[in-house]
């Protein structure tokens, strides 16, 4: 028996038994998307040969293997995990890392550069889930070609049931992702090594020096394939990003125990398939399996591919409430789906934006063929931010050739991604407008709520007193006092409010107690109770409070002044004597705007639009009084 009187075997078997439930987990999220990639990858890769030959399926699956290696394997899963943000990952967790202690145009550069990173993962966020699911019906297609006009009709049919119970949270369907993916991995490394054991020639693909002879013998159309290849390395975003739900160590072990032979054995399966039967190119996947299997197969697919898309959409979800707390995005409604998951989040506006827009690119595209082109540039492009924040953080605080070995390494990394970015912009006209057409659109929204933001702070920074002296001169003609406490919010720390001067002009009174409080997102994902606020006295039984939230926390005004009280008695909390004013503001563009005229109506629209305060903040609706305000930026 161990010293705390706990078996060390039973302690062993509980840590085993954790660790298998965590890689399970991040089957089904982290890897639905990169898991589904076999279903439609070798063909978009091969499809610009007329003809199929087997140095064109061993050349083009070399480049494949050992780009999901560098890439997937050694980028990702080795080196780029590593640039945790307390535990979280995403291009947004890596820029709030990238811009500390930084300031003036290199931290401008850095913020522009991920901002632009997360709206192309927007793009991203509506082709995946229509890629995916088409990709998967096609196998009906294999089964009867009679069938073929049903796809798009029964995809259709599957997003819009997919999105409509967005609502009842991910929880429930959560538990059995992990098995389905597991199955559906394990389903895939046996289609292929089926197929490898009828024709073993294709593991002459696992020579780099295969790759680097098609290279040599195509070089033009090399280059172009890149576009293609791309698609075996969708997801691996995911990896990153879903780092604080799962863990480092069980993304890691998953990948090389489970999925990267499961990807490997399924990709070469279908290039051993291709050896026996080159016409076997119009669905190399489906084609593997035996006739009596097809349907369980596409069944299967089917499922594996709405797992792929429940991933994106939550990982839209998550992005969309970073932004808002880093001050990117307007405020929206944040629904949280479980209590015991603080990561399970569902945005109604947010959800309707996708489920529209991917309706429409079923409609538009109706096939997976057709999308692969707009899929590539989504994923390179936030590929390609990701290293570019990388080499901002990772060699930070190395020096000597420890830091020459990042520097190189990052090096290496940023070429094949400046190669696999440019293949994909040279299909702008064939699709990658459409991710590039998102991307623009939301950066320019972003950058325009936060552009907004700042100016509006400034102007109050500006405009209004200075706290300290204000309560000095009020304090030599005091108010009237009324019972209870009021809570001021600003945004702007140690200014006078405008709502208080408003109170104090047409009521005349100030109550016994005054709180101005102020939230603050830090660059941290979450912040714990013990550095959750700082409370500075400033006379007059009054008080400056400075709240501090994580950009992956909901904020909740009522439980933090719970949590003031306990700690500072002598400040009166009570909810039922507590009053909380805030000022309703609307924002109108100057004779000379600080912005141009159509940033400034963008930005006011979006103010309008925004959630109001009270119910982002948990206010009690009932214990709010609101002072209208017009302010001119």
């Amino acid at each position: 028996m161990s010293s705390t009187g706990q078996d060390p075997a039973v302690s062993t078997a509980h840590a085993s038994t954790k660790h298998a439930a965590l890689m399970l987990g991040a089957l089904g999220v982290v890897y639905g998307d990169i898991g589904t990639s076999p279903l439609y990858t070798l063909r978009a890769c091969l499809a610009g040969f007329d003809r199929v030959e087997p140095h064109h399926v061993l050349g083009v699956l070399s480049i494949l293997f050992w780009l999901l290696m560098l890439v997937v394997s050694f980028k990702y899963v080795m080196l780029v995990l590593r640039a945790d943000n307390r535990g979280e990952g995403g291009t947004l967790a890596l820029l709030e890392l990238a811009v500390r202690g930084r300031a003036g145009r290199a931290r401008l550069l850095l913020v522009v550069l991920g901002i632009f990173g997360a709206a192309l993962f927007y793009g991203d966020s509506i082709i995946t889930p229509a890629i995916s699911v088409l990709s998967a019906l096609e196998g009906i297609g294999v089964v009867s070609h009679r069938l073929d006009p049903w796809v798009v009709p029964l995809a259709l049919l599957v997003l819009l049931v997919l999105f409509l119970i967005q609502h009842q949270g991910t929880g429930a369907m959560g538990r059995l992702f992990g098995p389905v993916m597991a199955v559906w991995f394990a389903t895939m490394a046996a289609l292929g090594l089926r197929q490898i054991v009828h024709a073993p020639q294709v593991l002459e693909a696992l020579n780099p020096l295969i790759g680097l002879q098609f290279i040599a013998e195509f070089p033009g159309r090399s280059f172009v394939l890149l576009g293609a290849v791309v698609l075996a390395l969708t997801g691996a975003e995911a990896l990153y990003a879903d780092m604080g739900h799962f863990g480092r160590q069980a993304i890691r072990r998953a990948w090389f125990s489970m999925v990267l032979p499961a990807l490997g054995l399924c990709y070469f399966g279908q290039g051993a398939l291709l050896l026996q039967d080159p016409t076997a190119i119009r669905n190399p996947f489906f084609l593997m399996a035996p006739q009596w299997a097809l349907v369980p197969l596409v069944m299967l697919a089917t499922v594996a591919t709405v797992v792929a898309a429940q991933a994106v959409i939550s990982g839209a979800f998550s992005v969309t409430r970073q932004a808002i707390q880093l001050g990117y995005w307007p405020r929206m409604q944040i629904l949280h789906t479980s209590a015991a998951e603080k990561g399970q989040i569902y945005l109604p506006q947010v959800n309707a934006w996708l489920l529209v827009s991917v309706l429409i690119l079923v409609l538009v595209f109706q096939s997976s063929e057709n999308l692969a082109a707009a899929y590539g540039f989504a994923v390179t492009g936030t590929m390609l931010t990701t290293t570019l924040l990388a080499f901002t953080v990772l060699p930070r605080g190395s020096t000597g050739m420890r830091r020459a070995l990042w520097l190189s390494a990052l090096g290496v990394f940023l070429l094949v991604d400046l190669l696999l970015f440019s293949a994909n912009a040279a299909k702008i006209h064939e699709g990658g407008w459409l991710p590039l057409m998102v991307g623009i659109v939301m950066f320019s929204l972003m950058m325009t709520w936060r552009r907004g933001r700042q100016l509006l702070a400034l102007r109050h920074q500006r405009d209004q007193e200075a706290l300290p002296a204000f309560l000095e001169q009020l304090q030599q003609h005091p108010p009237a006092r009324v019972p209870g406490t009021a809570v001021f919010l600003t945004m702007t720390p140690g200014r006078v409010p405008a709502a208080l001067l408003h109170n104090l002009k047409h009521n005349k009174v100030l109550h016994e107690h005054t709180v101005f409080l102020t939230l603050e997102v830090v660059d941290v994902p979450y912040v714990s109770d013990e550095e959750r606020f700082l409370v500075e006295p400033v006379g007059m039984d009054s008080w400056q409070i400075a709240v501090h939230y994580g950009f992956k926390e909901d904020p909740n005004v009522p439980h933090v002044l719970r949590l003031i009280s306990e700690a500072y008695p002598e400040i009166d909390l009570e909810p039922m004597r507590t009053s909380y004013f805030l000022s309703r503001q609307t924002i109108v563009a100057a004779r000379q705007p600080a912005m141009g005229r159509w940033r400034m109506g963008v930005f006011s629209f979006m103010a309008r639009n925004a959630m109001r305060s009270t119910l982002f903040f948990k206010i009690p609706p009932n214990r709010v009084v609101e002072m209208g305000m017009q302010v001119e930026i």
